[in-house]
């Protein structure tokens, strides 16, 4: 039996450079559920607003759940680099939760996925903020305290678009 070579799991680097917006979602080491402590989460959600700011990306949403984080993130400018925004991200809150007593905090991948078009972000925003409704943690998006926007009203007021599903929930045929 020949074997074939794995797909990688990401695309080249130049394609995590420059003004793009990004679906991220990172999972806890062994999917334990660290940010179910109140207190872990809010220290995430400190580190996360502060490397995006520093790395000068917009956090349009994002959401905090017990064993992962889901975001929406765009780069503001052509140095802007994903891979060193998200070293950044798990290293400092890695440290900050280390200091707690909680071991390794995340896996070594993650998930991404770069948008091809702007409109593409108000369904994929509310994938995220209904993920606590949709795991029966709250009856309401703007109920959950762990989620959010840096560039929109919180909570939003539009009309929810049509329900966005990431590539892999997507049937395949």
């Amino acid at each position: 039996m020949k074997f074939e070579p794995r797909k990688p799991l990401h695309l080249p680097h130049d394609q995590y450079l420059g003004r793009r917006i990004y679906f991220v979602t990172i999972c806890c080491d062994k999917r334990r559920k660290i940010f179910a402590s109140p207190s872990n989460a809010i220290t995430l959600l400190h580190d996360l607003k502060s490397a995006s700011q520093k790395m000068n990306f917009l956090l349009h949403a994002y959401c905090v759940m017990p064993d992962h984080l889901h975001m929406l993130i765009e780069g503001q400018s052509l140095d802007c680099d994903l891979r060193a925004y998200l070293t950044k991200l798990k290293q400092k809150t890695g440290y900050s939760l280390r200091e707690a007593g909680q071991g390794d905090l995340w896996q070594k991948r993650f998930y991404d996925h770069i948008l091809r078009k702007a409109e593409d972000s108000d369904s994929i925003a509310w994938y995220i903020w209904i993920n606590p409704v949709r795991q029966g943690l709250v009856n309401k998006p703007e109920d959950y305290p762990f989620s959010g926007s840096c560039t929109v009203a919180w909570p939003p007021n539009g009309k929810k678009p049509e329900e966005w599903l990431p590539p892999w929930k997507k049937a395949t045929p």
